[in-house]
């Protein structure tokens, strides 16, 4: 049935309505009683640090470096590291986190929105915050050099083996020194000191204070990557995976236009704070376990079916490698094997696959299950659950309220009164559940839209841009399926069109259409025309890919892969690559820009139209009766879905 207009086919803003409509986001502005309970910061009336709140934190401005690592342009910074030698010689490791709880009070306006919501919803190009931007983006975000909240984990480590001798849990205050983005942290933990450059906090220092406290975030940043070599050591032995997934990050400028959409690059630093997000997590996990056995939040990954490993195995044994599946360590340890040094493609390939095999991490209530199924699977922990990003996940902000409750020393009854029951939290957890499948769901949406506006408009018969790499990585009866490293994208590359003619390569390597037939076996597929030429594809090729895109109108674009010949797609060098690539992001802005500001141009026109939909199908203006019955199905108390009972 109709329910609303959208907007055109086409007009950026129409798919990303028609994007969080399918997901059943809701994006309305917080209500005046929500925003009625922030608190006030202005520059008449600034926030500051309570002086009862200050007796009772544990305060580490002046004795702690903290600082945060996260995106460039991150506004929401739930998280900051700090590491320090202690006066016995070990090493204090810090986990400090936004302290959102002392801000949302439960069963608040403010916290019941964020429950619905459940969490910040992140698209391409933009995001639609859990909580207001008073406390997103400002004053609970630990940002640099400013007195926030928090509430931090600490460990002390032994200072050669980093063996946990003992951990510390509580309210804190701190005042993080530098804000730094991954690439930055990347570069000094290389030994680029001349990045400081970008660096806002060094900026107007004299030479001798720049170089002390250049030397001291050094040694912070190589320091807390020696530890989590170690951490992570220490889970690999259990069996921990690394996967792989294609990401495509949109990158914004100061002005928030878009300045990049590229495939993320690993770094080691990436890895340096998730160990260090994930060892709080853990311990966390622990604590409220031990603390309230029938009604703590964990997270959990169940061990896959055996059989979505199947095509896994099979790629894996065209290359001559035997992956082991039996358990999550023996699949770690075959996939570090499974190298091909001439192809490093291979490798990712294979994670990736891994990965989808994988199923979904879920939360749940450890009421509702036996403690030998809190294990997961993924990370080799027996229990594990979500703490370090209650700015946008209203999971960890439940974690908070059970930690606060866990470490309190008079074991308030009001704090134990606003823990949710064994019942309530499972029925919490799903709804979490589903709106996290909706967050995945939107963004992966949102970047395939950002991937499509980018080649739309371009003629893949003379641009060179829309020529790229690709390897096959799973054969098809009609086709094969093909990965773009460059722009991270996955897609169906057919043999046979829709006349029946068959795929041809010629004595160049190019490729053209002619009448003949498929035959496809395990790990390639040949194309042969009744004059008799065949090509033969096999699993892992390199191939050369026009991209296009597939436009209809009666649902989303989509990008067209087509094999413009069996051999790979020579690039020069790597200095011409890079070349290439930097102006290919320049070409996407511009593009992306465009496609902006003509929606902008045509937006009286449009507006126009809607109000003659408006007159004519009598539709509301307001939120529909559809989208406020979907809100209150997963609100419900009730599991409609299995009220028999079974």
């Amino acid at each position: 049935h109709f329910v609303r207009v959208l907007g055109r086919i086409g007009d950026l803003e129409a798919e990303i309505a028609t994007i969080l409509a399918e997901n059943s986001i809701s994006v309305v502005p917080f209500s005046e009683a929500q925003m009625c309970e922030m608190p006030v910061n202005t520059p008449e009336n600034p926030w500051k640090v309570n002086p009862e709140d200050e007796r009772e934190r544990r305060d580490l401005r002046k004795t702690h470096l903290v600082f945060s690592i996260d995106p460039k342009g991150c506004e929401d910074v739930d998280d900051t590291l700090s590491v320090r030698t202690l006066h016995n010689g070990n090493l204090e490791l810090g986990v400090h986190i936004a302290d959102v709880t002392h801000f949302v009070a439960p069963n608040s306006y403010i916290d019941i929105e964020a429950r619905t919501r459940a969490t910040t919803y992140y698209l391409a190009d933009r995001r639609y915050d859990m909580l207001p931007s008073v406390l997103s983006a400002d004053l609970c975000s630990l940002l640099g050099g400013v007195d926030r909240y928090a509430v931090s984990v600490m460990w002390e480590l032994d200072k050669t083996s980093y063996e946990i001798k003992k951990v510390w849990y509580g309210r804190t205050i701190i005042r993080s020194a530098y804000k730094l983005f991954y690439e930055a942290a990347q570069e000094l933990l290389d030994g680029n000191v001349s990045i400081v450059d970008d660096i806002p906090e060094f900026r107007n220092l004299d030479e001798k204070s720049r170089e002390a406290r250049l030397k001291e975030l050094v040694w912070a940043i190589g320091k807390l990557t020696d530890i989590a070599r170690h951490v992570r050591a220490k889970r690999d032995r259990c069996g921990a995976l690394e996967l792989e997934g294609v990401e495509v990050r949109v990158q914004l400028d100061e002005k928030k236009n878009i300045h990049d959409l590229i495939p993320k690059q690993p770094l080691e630093v990436h890895e340096t704070v998730a160990e260090c997000m994930i060892l709080a997590n853990h311990w966390v996990a622990k604590k409220i376990w031990e603390s309230f056995p029938h009604q703590a939040l964990l997270r959990q990954h169940p061990p896959p079916h055996q059989e979505f490993f199947s095509e896994l195995r099979e790629c894996a044994k065209a290359k001559g490698f035997v992956i082991d599946t039996r358990s999550n360590k023996t699949l770690a340890d075959s996939l570090d094997k499974a190298n091909d040094p001439n192809d490093p493609i291979v490798n990712r390939l294979l994670r990736s696959m891994a990965t989808q095999a994988m199923s979904n991490a879920l939360y749940f209530s450890t009421g509702s299950c036996a403690e030998e199924e809190f294990h997961h699977y993924g990370l080799a922990l027996d229990k594990y659950t979500h703490f370090t990003s209650p700015i946008r996940r209203y999971s960890d902000i439940i974690v908070h309220r059970l930690l606060m409750a866990a470490i309190s020393k008079d074991k308030k009854m009001e704090i134990k009164e606003n823990l949710f029951s064994n019942k309530d939290l499972e029925e919490l957890c799903r709804h979490i559940n589903n709106r996290n499948r909706a967050a995945q769901h939107s963004q992966k949406q949102s970047t395939e839209l950002f991937q499509c506006m980018y080649f739309k408009d371009k003629d893949p018969e003379t641009e060179e841009r829309c020529i790229s790499d690709g390897v096959i990585y799973s054969i098809r009866t009609n086709g094969v399926l093909v990965f773009i490293p460059r722009f991270g994208i996955k897609g169906a590359a057919y043999l046979k069109n829709k006349d029946g003619l068959v795929i041809s390569c010629g004595a160049d390597s190019r490729s053209e259409w002619k009448p003949g037939s498929l035959q496809r076996f395990q790990n390639k597929i040949t194309s042969t025309t009744t004059e008799g030429a065949s090509v033969t594809f096999h699993l892992f090729d390199h191939v050369t890919v026009r991209i296009s895109v597939q436009a209809s109108r009666c649902h989303s674009d989509t990008i067209r892969l087509e094999i413009i010949s069996n051999k790979p797609y020579m690039i020069p060098d790597t200095e011409c690559f890079q070349q290439s690539a930097l102006l290919l992001k320049s070409e996407l802005v511009k593009e992306v820009t465009r496609s902006v500001e003509e929606a902008q141009l045509a937006q009286e026109v449009q507006v126009n139209v809607i109000q003659e939909d408006y007159q004519k199908y009598c539709q509301t203006k307001g939120r529909s009766l559809y989208l406020l019955l979907e809100e209150i199905r997963d609100l419900a108390l009730l599991d409609v879905s299995n009220s028999s009972g079974v």
